[in-house]
């Protein structure tokens, strides 16, 4: 919940805009400032406080507990002006905050966390616990200064820095990805924790919470593993209620997943018994679990029991180590213009430690990427082999980003990515501004009904196929947006194409053309099918015909949506 806290009018009707942009996240404190700043600090994850940062820093002072507790707090001017970050910029989630602030405010963020300020990732944003000697670390790394760089496996992180790799010198500070404890070196060192592990739990019914806890701390400990990487408590469907598991997964902080007896007893273990063979139906619960939720891994710890004193062991625990599965974000850049690039591609590309795409795309994009991200750029030509590299690069562990313009999956590097991929990687689709739904807002309302877009490309789709789809669309009287409508060497197919639709349309059906859309060179027209200059048209052109119900009003295509009051 986001507090609000206001001392005049003007602050009162700003927070006023806040809390009906985001129903639900706000929670406005009136009465004496003072009050109201110490009952939101208590009660809210983030303040947005409408007063002077120095007023605001002396009434928070007094509250203040630690970085990792302490809410965001975002100070908003009397003008609103800006947004300032004051407090919690990562941790507090302040700085995001600060962004949506000025969006709903139309004022400027404040940001002025050092890692955001130079566009370097903090070491506690990457999206993994860090511990360690976090502050030299990211000092170093701010300072460009060599940071050893020691992963035992890859990770799908964001681009890291040129100055972090893993041929620094022995003696630089040092940042680990890992989910095992090592002995402190004499470099500082800032370590990352993957949520690697899953802790396999098989118990007896009224197992105490701590034989449980204790018994995960200790399979982890003797193994060198951190607690911090433990993923979750996996378990058979019959233990879901099990105060005791579910009382130590709370202190770990971390969700209990439940099975089927019939799933864990086809997994093979080392360990069958029929002890609980007998009790819930499974050979194994604790191997089992533990497997079935880190496929394709590797079984760290086999099954071992506690050993509470005077009385019989009441749960077992195994633990295994889930393999790393990289990340694939198939992002749409839009049509081109730089405001149409939606804020989660813009995410995506940040999110990426490898770029992938044409080499016309990735020069719109280049500025937006993190110092450190890895391009692979080609011409054109080569769909199919930068749809491979991308997977590629994804099953060996990275983060991924493959760009094309405007939606990913429309005529673009999505189909033949995932054509590719399976499920050993995690795919994330990121919708763009395609070039049919930019073209028509320049047109006007031409796909207000049922409408289909048809490439008339025959490097990949025989004529004969392209044809026939025309033709239908003609038949069924869709409106139609011709992608990749003529070139120098396909001059003839867009003549032929409106020539199957005029067979069911008339000569003064409406045409719209829209070239270069959302770029320096745009412009776009309403024509008719008689009147269609086909010159010209070229591959950065988009064609929209309409159906026999489209009109020209007021000089721009109106696909009527059939409403029976328009009637």
């Amino acid at each position: 919940m986001i507090g609000l806290i206001a001392a005049t009018a003007a602050g009162r009707r700003a927070a006023a805009e806040l809390a009906a942009a985001w129903p639900g996240r706000t929670t406005a404190y009136d009465g004496p400032v003072a009050d109201a700043v110490r009952a939101a600090f208590a009660e809210c994850e983030q303040l947005v406080c409408f007063l002077a940062t120095g007023a605001t820093v002396r009434l928070v002072a007094p509250l203040l507990a630690g970085k990792a507790a302490d809410p965001g707090v975002v100070c908003v001017d009397e003008g609103r002006r800006f947004a300032v970050a004051l407090l919690g910029g990562h941790g507090g989630g302040a700085n995001a905050l600060a962004g949506e602030v000025a969006g709903v405010l139309g004022g400027q963020p404040v940001v002025t966390t050092a890692t955001d300020a130079t566009g370097v990732p903090g070491l506690d944003t990457l999206g993994l616990p860090v511990e360690g000697a976090v502050a030299a670390v990211s000092r170093a790394i701010l300072d460009g200064s060599p940071v050893r760089l020691a992963a035992d496996r890859p990770y799908p992180l964001p681009a890291l820095p040129p100055c972090v790799r893993a041929d620094a010198p022995a003696d630089a500070p040092v940042l680990r990805i890992s989910d095992t404890v090592a002995a402190p070196g004499g470099s500082p060192a800032a370590v990352l924790r993957p949520a690697s592990l899953v802790v396999g739990v098989g118990a007896s019914r009224g197992v105490p919470a701590e034989e449980v806890y204790d018994l995960v701390m200790a399979a982890l400990t003797d193994a060198g593993l951190s607690a911090a990487s433990v993923a979750q408590l996996s378990t058979v469907d019959a233990k879901a209620d099990e105060a005791g598991i579910l009382a130590a997964a709370r202190r770990l902080g971390v969700p209990v997943v439940t099975h089927p007896a019939e799933v864990l007893a086809a997994v093979e273990v080392p360990n069958p018994s029929a002890a609980p063979l007998a009790a819930v139906g499974t050979p194994s619960v604790a191997e089992a679990a533990a497997l079935t939720d880190a496929p394709g891994g590797e079984l760290l710890v086999p099954k071992r029991r506690s050993s509470p004193g005077g009385r019989a062991a009441m749960c077992t625990v195994a633990v295994a180590r889930r393999a790393v599965r990289g990340r694939l974000a198939l992002v749409g850049l839009g049509p081109g213009a730089r405001d149409l690039l939606t804020p989660r591609a813009r995410a995506e590309l940040r999110r990426a430690s490898v770029v992938v795409g044409l080499d016309q795309y990735v020069d719109q994009i280049r500025d937006l990427l993190r110092p450190g991200t890895r391009v692979e750029e080609s011409g054109l030509g080569a769909e199919e082999e930068r749809a491979r590299s991308a997977v590629r690069l994804a099953r060996a562990g990275l983060a991924v980003a493959l760009i094309g313009s405007g939606d990913a999956g429309v005529y673009a590097m999505a189909s033949p990515a995932l054509a590719e991929a399976g499920d050993d990687i995690d795919v994330v689709g990121v919708p763009g501004v395609t070039a049919a739904l930019a073209a028509a807002a320049l047109l006007g309302a031409p796909l207000g009904h049922d409408h289909v877009s048809i490439s008339l490309s025959d490097l990949h789709t025989p004529w004969e196929v392209i044809e026939r789809r025309v033709r239908a669309a003609a038949e069924a009287d869709l409106v139609v947006t011709f992608y990749n409508p003529r070139s120098r060497g396909r001059h003839w197919q867009l003549p032929k194409a409106l020539d199957l639709l005029a067979a069911h349309r008339t000569p003064d059906t409406p045409v719209g053309v829209a070239h270069g859309v959302s770029r320096p060179d745009e412009w776009h027209t309403v024509t008719t099918l008689a009147a269609l200059d086909v010159a010209t048209v070229d591959m950065t052109t988009v064609v929209t015909v309409g159906n026999t119900a489209t009109r020209r009003v007021g000089g721009r295509m109106v696909t009527p949506r059939g409403y029976r009051w328009q009637q």
